[in-house]
């Protein structure tokens, strides 16, 4: 179901509002794999955060997975993008 509502990562965040924590959830698998760009594993662990934050808890493993691959430097950019996008959404 998240994959239809997604048809390119762009769109999904021109308009963030109103996503299940799936949806944030495919988007950070996006971002991780590089399915529709190039692979981000700072944009990644940032929308698995906004996932988890929306309740949706499978994110909190991959998230885990995908912090083993980053520096601490690249973890805590995410955390802040997260924090700044919650903030705003």
């Amino acid at each position: 179901m998240a994959r239809q509502i997604m048809e390119t990562a762009d769109e999904m965040e021109s308009s963030p509002l109103g996503m299940s924590g799936e949806a944030y959830y495919e988007l950070g698998l996006s971002y991780a794999c590089g399915r529709s760009h190039s692979i981000d594993l700072v944009s990644a662990h940032k929308w698995f955060n906004v996932a988890l934050m929306q309740g949706y808890r499978a994110a909190a493993e991959r998230r885990a997975e995908l912090a083993f691959e980053m520096t601490p430097e690249q973890i805590a950019t995410a955390l802040r993008e997260a924090r700044a996008f919650l903030t705003h959404h």
